[in-house]
């Protein structure tokens, strides 16, 4: 025999020609192989592909015949699965008071074993919690979805809601800045409850000039289109943009300013003038500015028909915590006092509201998938919601490519963070959802989930199903 195949041979024998060869291959935590791959963003699908986690990111997608190149700790084959990105939820509140941070904190497994590995938090009266709930998740001390979050917002003087940053002056909103700023927000929520027209615009000027992206509800007194004007990145809550839609726009404005109309008012004329040219044209302007709308479809429609459903005997509710529970009671008490007329027009603005769904992926407004699950949005399920939400994008006439996207893609562009998140391809973070079926043909599919990965770490089924339990044992064992 040749002394160099002896030399082999010898080494074969030892093992270390194998040791040696191996050094040889590129070093992985997990290797995801025989799945079919979604792309969310083309609307594609891609077989043969293999994708490569080290850590918290994905470091490779390679055709299958490359993996002998690496050396995964772990390789997971998934015949017959869809893999996509993880899904998005970028409209989430924590919250109820200092009582209830535990109860929230139940609430994250929840998203997780849902397929939902980030959120946007839009702002409660917890927001300090929230901040470093944020920071001890993304250095891997906490479980749960990586969290973005506003921090308290910005609201007028002596607002209903708690939780908020009280600004009346062009200073007060310098100040607020000036905090929120060193709390390294992700975006500024601002809300209408008494602010008043001038010092939103002036918030919005002014986290504009500094570079900071802005949520917010709009004022009724006046057009939307200012609010674009200044640079609002998200509308949250479709509803607000029925005033859009009516050419008598800018005289309600002018009559709530005066005292004489209600926002309740306004949707009945809104409704009642509407006109589709009108809407076109303003859905046109509010894409041209670059804001986008999070409709929070699911918590409308629950809302909307509260005098037809009975969400008290809801399988869900082992999930959710005692004080959690308690502060839905707000919304159903409200519903329960309207009149029949007031009944028939929530049921008005949710249908018209969510109608415009399509028109808006038309005119080129980018929808991002948000829910308003947490504390008081009675029965909007931390978790579940999400696939309620994109499933009634489809219903209203959207396309499962498109309701995928808007819970994959456009909420981590509204952020600045598509070089992480929106799909999957070297250098983005490792979040991952397995699903048994195809979500590209049936939005119903992102229900059917196998495996979630997040931040590189995979839960299958039984880990999923072991997560739901703890919450289920942990909100049991309330006193």
């Amino acid at each position: 025999m040749h002394p160099m195949k002896k030399l082999a041979a010898a080494l074969l024998a030892t093992g270390l020609f194998t040791a040696a060869h191996a050094t040889d291959r590129i070093a992985v935590d997990v290797a995801l192989t025989r799945a079919t791959i979604i792309d969310v963003a083309a609307g594609t699908r891609a077989t043969g592909k293999s994708v490569l986690l080290k850590g918290d990111t994905i470091v490779a997608v390679v055709n299958d015949a490359e993996l002998k190149n690496y050396a995964p700790k772990k390789t997971i084959k998934l015949p017959g699965k869809y893999l996509m990105p993880g899904l998005w939820d970028s409209h989430v509140h924590f919250g109820g008071g200092e009582a209830l941070i535990e109860e929230n904190r139940q609430l994250l497994p929840l998203y997780i074993a849902h397929g939902i590995t980030t959120v946007r938090d839009c702002a409660g009266d917890l927001s300090d919690t929230v901040l470093s709930w944020r920071q001890k998740i993304a250095a891997g001390q906490m479980a749960g979805p990586t969290i973005f979050a506003s921090g308290q917002k910005l609201e007028g003087i002596k607002p209903l809601w708690k939780g908020t940053i009280e600004v009346g002056t062009p200073q007060d909103v310098s100040k607020a800045l000036d905090q929120l700023q060193s709390q390294k927000v992700d975006f500024v929520k601002i809300t209408e409850n008494t602010m008043t027209p001038e010092i939103y615009l002036e918030a919005l000027r002014q986290a504009k000039e500094r570079g900071m992206r802005t949520s917010g509800h709009l004022p009724g007194q006046m057009p939307l289109a200012r609010a674009f004007d200044a640079g609002l990145g998200t509308v949250e809550h479709l509803s607000y943009l029925l005033r859009a839609t009516t050419p008598r726009e800018a005289e309600l404005a002018a009559q709530v300013a005066a005292g004489k109309l209600t926002g309740r008012e306004v949707n009945r004329l809104s409704i009642e003038s509407y006109d589709e040219a009108t809407a076109r044209a303003a859905f046109r302007h509010m894409a041209s500015r670059g804001t986008a709308v999070v409709p929070t479809l699911s918590v409308s429609r629950i809302t909307a028909y509260l005098d037809q459903e009975d969400h008290s005997k809801d399988s869900y509710l082992q999930y959710i915590g005692k004080g959690l529970r308690e502060t839905y009671d707000w919304r159903v008490k409200r519903a329960a006092q309207d009149t029949p007329e007031a009944i028939a027009l929530r049921h008005a603005v949710y249908e018209k509201s969510a109608a415009l769904l399509p028109m808006l992926a038309q005119e080129g407004v980018s929808v991002i998938a948000g829910t308003d699950a947490g504390f008081l949005n009675s029965f909007d399920y931390p978790g579940q919601a999400l696939h309620d939400e994109i499933a009634l994008y489809v219903k209203h006439g959207l396309t499962p490519h498109q309701a995928l996207q808007s819970a994959v893609v456009n909420g981590p562009r509204f952020l600045g963070k598509l070089d992480r998140y929106g799909s999957i391809g070297a250098g983005k973070t490792a979040d991952l959802l397995v699903l048994d079926a195809d979500p590209l043909a049936d939005i119903k599919a992102t229900r059917k989930i196998r495996m979630v990965v997040s931040r590189g770490e995979v839960h299958d089924r039984a880990r999923l199903d072991k997560m739901l339990e703890g919450v289920k044992r942990w909100v049991a064992g309330q006193r």
